[in-house]
């Protein structure tokens, strides 16, 4: 089975309606030809009845390549670093040809014009929020490929976070993960704490991030549980860091 069977076959849930399905377009069509073709004119409308439910494995790793597009194309080029990023995420699920043709879907979605708040909102009526949380942490590590941050890509990221219906407590926790050179507090932020907490209010404040993002919590498969464990871990990290300033046991 090709990587795009393999992305679009197993897409029978909410990616074939709204705007993630105008965006997927003849993609869908030329996959669904034949006795199970969408009815004429839904392809490119994203319009499906009976299509609500929640998301699939498939639906998860299609709306995080329509995301990686929203975030790569912004500033109006794609970096090489971005795309070896993405490609090494890609092989890792699908092998190398596989890699290939998933991103010839990257390509086809790199060059429309797409609606990200409207791609975003979608994907919040229908993913869990733990899941959420790990595509938004995915397309921090997309936008730091070279190891610093381009505005505009910041911009779109919380522009994201915010359709996708994400606390802005956990956008900034998940941003200052990425500032441990830089802010001071980065382990009080990632906490979703002020440094002036107790000593108590921080060790509550680990184990409601670590359930927060607890991998056993995330959809999609593999790679997204992979992605909540490296999360899970920098959780970790923060508490340890605060442990180790205050003296704690």
């Amino acid at each position: 089975m090709s990587a795009k069977n393999k992305i679009l076959g197993g897409v029978l849930g909410f990616v074939l309606g709204g705007p993630i399905g105008a965006a997927l377009g003849v993609l869908i069509a030329s996959h669904f030809e034949g006795p199970q073709a969408l009815p004429e004119g839904e392809a490119a409308s994203g319009n499906r009845s009976g299509k609500t439910g929640t998301a699939t494995t498939a639906d998860i790793k299609v709306s995080l390549l329509v995301l990686i597009a929203c975030v790569m194309k912004v500033d109006g080029h794609v970096r090489k670093s971005e795309l070896d990023l993405v490609k090494r995420f890609l092989v890792r699920n699908y092998g190398e040809q596989g890699a290939l043709e998933a991103l010839q879907v990257l390509k086809s979605l790199l060059e429309q014009d797409l609606d990200a708040m409207a791609v975003a909102g979608q994907i919040a009526q229908h993913v869990n929020y733990s899941t959420r949380l790990e595509l938004l942490h995915f397309l921090f590590d997309l936008a730091n490929t070279d190891g610093e941050f381009l505005d505009s890509e910041l911009q779109m990221i919380e522009r994201l976070s915010g359709a996708l219906n994400v606390s802005p407590a956990d956008y900034r926790a998940l941003a200052a993960l990425f500032d441990k050179g830089k802010d001071p507090n980065w382990a009080y932020i990632a906490l979703e704490i002020e440094p002036g907490a107790t000593n108590e209010e921080v060790k509550k404040a680990y184990r409601r991030m670590a359930m927060k993002y607890h991998p056993d919590k995330v959809a999609g498969g593999e790679e997204m549980h992979e992605k909540a464990t490296e999360k899970f871990r920098a959780v970790n990290e923060a508490y340890e860091h605060i442990k180790q300033q205050r003296g704690m046991n």
